[in-house]
């Protein structure tokens, strides 16, 4: 169960960690600004463009597997299987963002598919198991 906690900690971080590049982009476009930093973010274009993108991406990305992390430790279906899928996300998130600011579109979203997979895998598993139980 450990495992599962620390994925959910460093899923949680993943959309902190993506805002690290937006900043890069920020400041290479005549320094940040505070004052306006959505604003300046929406005239980012390339790459800086899609680093905005990929950082609000990975906060979409984030409920649905905290609730799967979440249903998972409750329902103590904590598997061997969905331990990998867990772990499997954070991977493939991690590498999602990194296609993302390289502008492999079509890589970037099979591997989004992949990640997606994850959590609802790991909810239709856990669904699945709790059926059976009598």
């Amino acid at each position: 169960m450990s495992t599962l906690i620390w994925c959910l900690l460093i899923a949680g971080l993943l959309p902190i960690a993506a805002k690290a590049p937006v900043v890069y982009f920020q400041n290479r476009d005549k320094g940040y600004d505070n004052r306006h930093p959505r604003a300046q973010q929406a005239r980012l274009t390339g790459a800086g463009a899609r680093a905005v993108a990929g950082h609000y991406n990975a906060y979409e990305a984030f409920p649905l597997y905290a609730a799967a992390i979440l249903l998972v430790i409750a329902t103590e279906q904590v598997t061997t299987t969905n331990i990998t899928l867990a772990m499997g996300f954070i991977g493939l998130r991690v590498v999602y963002h990194v296609l993302y600011l390289a502008n492999f579109d079509k890589l970037r979203s099979l591997i989004w598919l992949f990640a997606l997979l994850c959590p609802v895998i790991m909810i239709a598993q856990t669904a699945t198991a709790v059926a059976t139980l009598p």
